[in-house]
């Protein structure tokens, strides 16, 4: 379908502009090569197609198994050209939640790579689900039934209008909440459209950038350089390993890099290998965080590492992408806080019965707009829990679950998780606050705190620090310095050493497997 306006209202159409106005600028480079706009609309076209005529109408869902590539972003935009609905999976997903995940989504098809293939067999042995068609992005196992991608591309079965609307679903993306049972969030075109817009315009993002995408497509951050490099018009390099960050580097200063999306542990595994001798790292410009606040002992480092570029701390969550931003010029002035709404976004701190508290308080960050998802697939329960009725009659608003504060000026601060606040000696403890401090020191990599049973105080405060390269940590050394910043309560009882902690599909430091 193309553009004559020269807006987009559905997420493919933002591809199809690109293609229209510069058709041979590159569009995606992975391993294989690049890949310009116009060989993207082109191939997912073709594929949009193939899928229609196996079964893939408006609303069916194709599921995407597959590590960071070109073809995945090709079939991407096939399943939303076909009227579907995508849903990217990471392809380290075990067999079990593979098969619990098909027949949860209802999946028409599947897009599978090498990696995932494996578990995607042995899941759909292991429950029953709706998928009529199986791509595999390599070679067809031996005994699998499906086809191989390159025989979909070569399809000439006729692309249909599905007649989509802007309201209609694109995208499923499964998230654990604090339980662990993954929910599907809901974003329809519309969301997809407005959040690459929002996101880029505040970013103030360029044609002719460069963005390293590091993160998993899986993940919603990484999934939106896609989007707002479609909506922009610059060049997305996608790497499928951060397992060694100099050859990452190396690779950024190749390419001239302009941007690098991340989260704090992939931050903290630059910084352990800084300085960055014999690179050129001159043209970076933008480091923009999300998933989790980055520290800011880490900001100052960053900003040292990376002289000329700019930091960007920002807060988000899957079910309304990005939330808000700090503007990098008030860093030193608002030290810790994560800044004020994006484009076309209204936030405000509620109390419990949902009215806005004064600055100061500590509420619950409440946030309006176009931005703000469906709802969870197919929990209705969970989706009340979440959207709740807003300040206009009809409206609903989104219930982040987390607390915040907010300044005199307007600017927010994350307090922490509705469920992550212990309670020690009488006392409530932000474990955030203790990782502040933690990440003060030099040798200190990652930082978790959690509480343990304890016989005397109920629950104690157990901090477990990875220490950088060629580093060593100093338990002594960590008590005390936290003794002399901290009040007595919040001094970690016990300090442990760990080689690694255990992390999230999207690099966020994963609690729940600490505790």
């Amino acid at each position: 379908m193309k553009i004559t306006d020269g807006s987009a209202r559905l997420a493919h159409e933002l591809l199809d502009r690109c293609a229209d106005a510069t058709p041979d600028e590159v569009a995606l480079i992975d391993a294989s090569g690049s890949h310009s706009f116009q060989e993207m609309a082109t191939d997912s076209s073709r594929a949009a197609g193939w899928l229609q005529a196996h079964g893939v109408g408006r609303g069916d869902r194709v599921m995407i198994v597959a590590e960071n590539s070109a073809m995945v972003v090709m079939w991407v935009f096939a399943t939303l050209r076909a009227g579907g609905v995508f849903v990217v999976v990471n392809p380290t997903t075990k067999s079990d939640k593979l098969a619990f995940l098909l027949e949860d989504s209802g999946a028409r098809a599947v897009i599978v790579g090498a990696i995932g293939a494996r578990e995607l067999v042995l899941a759909l042995r292991r429950s029953p689900t709706e998928v009529v068609s199986v791509v595999w992005l390599d070679e067809v196992p031996a005994g699998s039934t499906g086809v191989a991608s390159s025989d979909a591309l070569a399809s000439t079965d006729e692309l249909r209008d599905p007649e989509t609307i802007d309201a209609d679903l694109a995208a499923i993306i499964y998230t654990s909440g604090s339980t662990g049972a993954a929910k599907g969030v809901m974003l329809t075109h519309r969301n997809i459209v407005h959040n690459a817009w929002s996101i880029s315009t505040y970013l103030d993002l360029r044609s002719d950038d460069v963005v390293m995408c590091l993160l998993p497509l899986s993940f919603d951050y990484g999934l939106f350089q896609i989007f707002m490099g479609a909506h922009v018009g610059f060049c997305v390099v996608l790497e499928r390993s951060f397992a060694y960050p100099y050859d990452v580097l190396t690779r950024m200063a190749d390419l001239r890099v302009t941007v690098l999306p991340g989260v704090p542990t992939i931050f903290a595994s630059l910084l352990s290998v800084a300085p960055f001798e014999r690179l050129d790292l001159s043209h970076l410009r933008l480091l923009t965080n999300t998933a989790a606040a980055l520290p800011p002992s880490h900001i100052d480092r960053l900003r040292d590492a990376f002289p000329g570029a700019q930091v960007f701390a920002m807060y988000g969550l899957t079910e309304c992408t990005r939330v808000c931003y700090l503007d990098p010029n008030r860093l030193d002035d608002k030290i810790g806080s994560v800044g004020k709404a994006m484009p076309n976004t209204e936030v405000y701190v509620a109390d419990p019965e949902g009215r806005p508290v004064p600055p100061g308080v500590v509420g619950e960050l409440i946030v309006r707009g176009a931005s703000v998802m469906r709802g969870y697939w197919r929990r209705p329960r969970e989706t009340e829990e979440w959207l709740k009725p807003g300040p206009n009659q009809g409206e609903l608003v989104l219930h982040t679950h987390d607390r915040f504060r907010v300044d005199e000026e307007g600017f927010l601060y994350f307090v922490g998780r509705s469920d992550d606040i212990l309670k020690t000696k009488g006392e409530k403890v932000n474990p955030l606050e203790i990782e502040t401090v933690l990440y003060e020191l030099s040798e200190v990599k990652e930082a978790a705190i959690i509480g343990v049973p304890d016989e005397i105080d109920g629950t104690a405060i157990k901090a477990i620090v990875v220490a950088r390269a060629e580093a060593q940590i100093d338990v002594r050394a960590v008590r005390n310095h936290c003794r002399a910043r901290l009040e007595s309560f919040m001094v970690p009882k016990y300090i442990e050493v760990s080689d690694e902690l255990p992390k999230t599909e999207s690099g966020k430091i994963k609690k729940t497997a600490l505790s």
